[in-house]
């Protein structure tokens, strides 16, 4: 038996900030391999620079979009960032936006996150073949800001309330703090090889139950 793997989210799917923008994906796919023994095709459906609203709208409207999710036992979610990200770096010197504004763009996100889990599972309702989704926490880009810290946190604790048993989330926020240097690319947002390296591990650390 082979397995289909969809990925779908940001820029951190797609891999950006690696020279060959690998990414995770691929990582994580070999990984999976390895683990069910048996061949694991994958789609990255990733797009860079994608807001949670963004995702949303394609998780319920999009029909390419639909139909991978719906043949995948494997799904992975990177999403958040780039809703948080402009008020984030308001409060690390940027001028423009408010930081003010983050607990509001925060309860944002949560609520189109939520709604992209759940109609995950309303495309796959229905079908007798087991499945897993696997949503990918943040990590800091922005670490000499304090605020910007509390915030992904309480996103990332967000992330555990959703989903049913066959739903997991990859906290890799603690193996990146403090860690930035050698895990994040050159342009300081996106991780390196190494990091995105550090995603898959997370990734493949949650197991693959109910799959095997």
């Amino acid at each position: 038996m082979a397995y289909h793997y969809t990925a779908i989210g940001d820029s951190l799917t797609t891999g950006a900030g690696t020279l060959l923008g690998g990414g995770f994906v691929p990582v994580y796919q070999r990984m999976a391999e390895r683990y069910l023994r048996t061949p694991v095709s994958y789609e990255n459906l990733g797009i860079n620079g994608l807001t949670s609203q963004e995702l949303l709208s394609m998780v319920r409207d999009n029909s390419f979009f639909r139909s991978a999710i719906s043949r995948a036992e494997l799904i992975t979610v990177t999403i958040g960032g780039n809703d948080l990200r402009p008020y984030i770096s308001s409060l690390a010197g940027s001028r423009g936006l408010s930081g003010s504004s983050i607990p509001q763009a925060l309860n944002h996100t949560k609520e189109h996150v939520r709604q992209i889990v759940h109609a995950l599972y309303q495309i796959k309702l229905g079908q007798r073949e087991p499945f897993i989704i696997r949503m990918v926490g943040l990590y800091n880009p922005f670490p000499g800001v304090r605020e910007a810290g509390v915030y992904v946190r309480q996103y990332n604790s967000f992330l555990y309330t959703l989903g049913g048993p066959n739903y997991r989330v990859a906290n890799i926020y603690p193996a990146f703090e403090g860690n930035e240097r050698a895990l994040l690319s050159l342009d300081r947002i996106h991780p390196n090889s190494r990091g995105y390296r550090v995603i898959a591990e997370e990734l493949n650390r949650l197991g693959y139950a109910p799959l095997r």
